[in-house]
C-alpha cells in the first residue's frame, strides 16, 4: 500500500524541519512525500531544500488558506492512502506509518490514532493526550471528531466525496468527518496508539476568539450536511476536554 503524506506550510523555519525528518524517518518504504508550500518568505524552502532527496512533490506558490493548500496536496497525491501533517506537528515514532498502514484492509475507509499536544517550548512535555477508542460518528453533533493529523484517508474516498471546503477558516477538516462519517458512513478503525505529537498555538486552540469561530464552524458543518445539533450540544464536551489536560498514555512521563 502506498502512503502519500501531505505536509502543508508557510514561513514554518522554526518548526518544519522536525516535521520533515520525523517523515523521511518512518520505517514504512512505501511513502509519497508532497509539500505545499504558500510562498514563504522566511527560511522555510531552504530547510525544505536539505531533504529534496526525499520529496516527491513540491509545490511552492500562493494559496487561499491552509485548506486550499491541503486540497492541492491531495489532488497531486497518488497514494492509497493520504495523511496530512502540518508543519508544525511530527510523527511520535519512526513506525507511525507502519502502524496505520497495518490497520487497512478491503473494507476500512478511514484508520485513526491518538494525538498528545506537547509544549512548544519542550517538545517532552505532554500538556494534553487526545483519544477517541469509542468514537462513533454521531459523536461529531457533540463536537467530537477524530484527531486529523493522526488520521489516514484512502485517496478513493476524497475523489468520490470530495476535497476540503474553502469557506471553513478553522473547521474544513470537521465538515470532512461530518461528510465521510455520518453522510457517506464510510468504514473506520482506531488504533490505541500515540501517532502524532502537536505544538500548542495552533489556530483552532488559540484563544476564546478562535474557540467560538470553532463551535461555530461545527454547527454550521452539521446542518450543511443536514445533520442537528446546536452549541448546547457542543458544551457537553467541555468536562471530558479537561479531564485531557490530566490523562496521559501509558507509555508518557
Amino acid at each position: 500500500m502506498k502512503v502519500s503524506i501531505v505536509t502543508v506550510c508557510y514561513n514554518s523555519a522554526e518548526t518544519i524541519e522536525d516535521t520533515i525528518r520525523s517523515v523521511v524517518s518512518q520505517t514504512y518504504d512505501d511513502i509519497e512525500y508532497i509539500i505545499v508550500d504558500g510562498g514563504s518568505t522566511d527560511n522555510t524552502l531552504k530547510i525544505v531544500d536539505k531533504y529534496k532527496a526525499h520529496i516527491d512533490v513540491l509545490i511552492s506558490e500562493p494559496d487561499r488558506g491552509i485548506y486550499d493548500a491541503m486540497n492541492k496536496g491531495v489532488e497531486a497525491a497518488t497514494g492509497d492512502v493520504v495523511g496530512i501533517l502540518n508543519s508544525d506537528d511530527f510523527y511520535e515514532t519512526k513506525e507511525s506509518v507502519a502502524s496505520i498502514v497495518s490497520e487497512f484492509d478491503d473494507a476500512t475507509d478511514i484508520v485513526f490514532g491518538d494525538l498528545v499536544f506537547v509544549n512548544a517550548d519542550n517538545l517532552s512535555k505532554v500538556t494534553r493526550f487526545y483519544s477517541l477508542p469509542k468514537f462513533a460518528p454521531w459523536k461529531l453533533r457533540f463536537g467530537w471528531m477524530p484527531p486529523h493529523p493522526a488520521t489516514f484517508i484512502r485517496k478513493s474516498s476524497y475523489d468520490k466525496h470530495g476535497l476540503y471546503k474553502l469557506d471553513y477558516k478553522i473547521s474544513a477538516d470537521y465538515e470532512m468527518f461530518v461528510r465521510l462519517l455520518l453522510v457517506h458512513k464510510l468504514s473506520f478503525k482506531h488504533v490505541a496508539k500515540t501517532l502524532v505529537r502537536m505544538r500548542d498555538g495552533g489556530v483552532s486552540t488559540s484563544g476564546i476568539k478562535s474557540s467560538i469561530r470553532l463551535n461555530q464552524e461545527i454547527v454550521k458543518a452539521c446542518l450543511e450536511n443536514s445533520i442537528y445539533t446546536n452549541l448546547l450540544f457542543l458544551l457537553t464536551k467541555i468536562p471530558f476536554k479537561l479531564f485531557e489536560l490530566v490523562k496521559r498514555p501509558k507509555n508518557e512521563v
